[in-house]
């Protein structure tokens, strides 16, 4: 572990932050989105996890496999026939 910077809370708004040094953001990996859980008296900032990872890959191999088709079967309404336009 390297040594512990110290940095300011500092008035944002209404709300307080603090500015994180540039080189231990690059050592982190963190650079958007990040994720904050207090635990005792520590506040643990980690980068957030990056959603939908993949699902384009994902998409376009069951396309492929003619795998995209709906699972349930549709049961529609009067309604849905007639009166939506």
């Amino acid at each position: 572990m390297s040594a512990a910077i110290k940095s300011r809370v500092v008035q944002i708004g209404n709300s307080q932050g603090i500015l994180i040094p540039k080189l231990l953001l690059e050592q982190s990996g963190i650079h958007t989105q990040v994720e904050i859980e207090v635990h005792n008296d520590h506040l643990i900032i980690s980068a957030a996890p990056k959603l939908r990872v993949g699902w384009e890959e994902a998409f376009a191999a069951m396309t492929e496999r003619n795998d995209d088709v709906l699972l349930d079967d549709v049961s529609t309404t009067d309604w849905d026939q007639v009166e939506w336009e």
